[in-house]
């Protein structure tokens, strides 16, 4: 059993431990470690992903939860890769994200061409997985977090680009700059004159209040979670750029308000037909 440094993906794989505990045995993490003959702290590090657990310890613990060796086997092959500094996923993986934007302190996030999840409305993210035939991930509530009373601080770097883009209609257009006028004190737009940040890659960087922070960049083929430090320096570049050519809360908000007044006289004419 090592300590290191936990990871996103640590840190899920301690969740998916902590919850096969509570459903499986019905023990708190105090119990478990006496039965298992362990100390109480080594239940709770694994359980957090804050370390390195043998293969031998994790045999026990799943054992404890009435797994068989086909999961022990599987579990471990995952293990494997926790506490890599990049970490690569399948589209379709949503778990380690929502772990992760759940448990940020900070969230600062730059997309280029479309909003970014947290603050789409129900019928652009539809608009947006018609067009990129991508599962939508707005069947999770990830926006739930952005309601919590202790919600992350955000910022949101938009590039003008994903205003002008026409997703749905005009009324997803207006419901959606009409959402984002709403948060104006977390939007920053970067306008379009800026065209050397319109070639950087969109990324969000996640802190935390005592885990290192991560780097977050997705596509359509993958997910993927960066903390290492050459990362972390890279995307405080990136968002350093960026904050010297966006707009300031004032001015975003004078852009949402044109670009939703723009849409508002046809939006409301094909609201009466």
């Amino acid at each position: 059993m090592t300590t290191i440094n936990s990871t996103a993906y640590s840190r899920d794989l301690g969740d998916e431990l902590r919850r096969m505990r509570q459903r499986f045995t019905g023990l708190r993490g105090r119990g478990l470690a006496t039965q298992l003959g362990w100390d109480p702290s080594k239940v709770s590090n694994m359980e957090h992903g804050k370390i390195r657990a043998t293969e031998i310890d994790l045999a026990q613990y799943l054992a404890a939860c009435g797994k068989d060796i086909d999961f022990i086997e599987d579990f471990f092959r995952r293990y494997r890769n926790a506490f890599d500094p990049y970490l690569a996923q399948t589209p379709d993986n949503l778990r380690t994200l929502l772990l992760t934007e759940a448990s940020a302190t900070k969230i600062t996030s730059y997309d280029i061409v479309a909003v970014h999840s947290l603050l789409q409305t129900p019928a652009y993210a539809r608009a947006l997985q018609a067009a990129t035939h991508e599962d939508s991930a707005m069947d999770c509530d990830r926006q739930a977090v952005m309601r919590r009373p202790a919600s992350p601080e955000c910022v949101f770097y938009l590039h003008e680009i994903a205003l002008r883009m026409r997703l749905g209609g005009v009324q997803v257009m207006h419901e959606q700059h009409t959402k984002l006028l709403a948060h104006a004190n977390i939007v920053r737009i970067v306008p379009l004159e800026a065209t050397t940040a319109a070639f950087q890659s969109k990324c969000t960087l996640f802190e935390f209040e005592k885990a290192t922070p991560i780097v977050y960049a997705e596509s359509g083929h993958a997910k993927v979670f960066a903390q290492d430090e050459a990362a972390v320096d890279r995307a405080e570049k990136l968002f350093d750029l960026l904050d010297s050519v966006a707009l300031d809360e004032e001015r975003t908000r004078r852009k949402l308000t044109e670009y939703t007044s723009q849409l508002a006289p046809v939006h409301a004419l094909t609201s009466r037909q």
